[in-house]
């Protein structure tokens, strides 16, 4: 990946984080908001190894509005992307982002064993206020 693509979606992505950084969330028993179907969208796309596209999607998603929880996802999914993608400060920025929506949340035993995204997620959560 050349240089400056890589700093053109580091720069997209800090963008699009700190756009999102205002997003309500919905009243308790209300329907979820509109950036639900990118979220799957953006999770299948990960799942099938469209990194990119799920990258996008997930973004997307966070733009439309998302539930906390569902905020939750799109940030792990977008840590993981980072981290697949070779960009271990962001992959560790977006787990810092989730731990702040939720600072209850951990991986799953799989995904807190992945040899490239558990050592970043363990250091994030660390990091966060109150973790010693």
């Amino acid at each position: 990946m050349s240089p400056i693509y890589s700093r053109l979606l580091i720069l997209l992505t800090i963008l699009t984080i700190s756009g999102c950084a205002g997003y309500a969330t919905p009243a308790p028993g209300t329907r979820a908001l509109a950036g639900e179907p990118y979220l799957g969208q953006g999770i299948a796309f990960y799942e099938e190894g469209d990194y990119r596209a799920a990258a996008r999607r997930l973004m997307f998603a966070l733009e439309e509005g998302l539930t906390t929880p569902d905020r939750v996802q799109a940030h792990k999914y977008l840590a993981f992307v980072a981290c697949v993608s070779g960009h271990q400060l962001t992959c560790r920025e977006e787990f810092s982002i989730a731990l702040k929506l939720d600072s209850s949340f951990e991986l799953d035993e799989a995904e807190a064993g992945h040899p490239i995204w558990g050592p970043v997620f363990r250091a994030a959560k660390a990091a966060q206020p109150g973790q010693r």
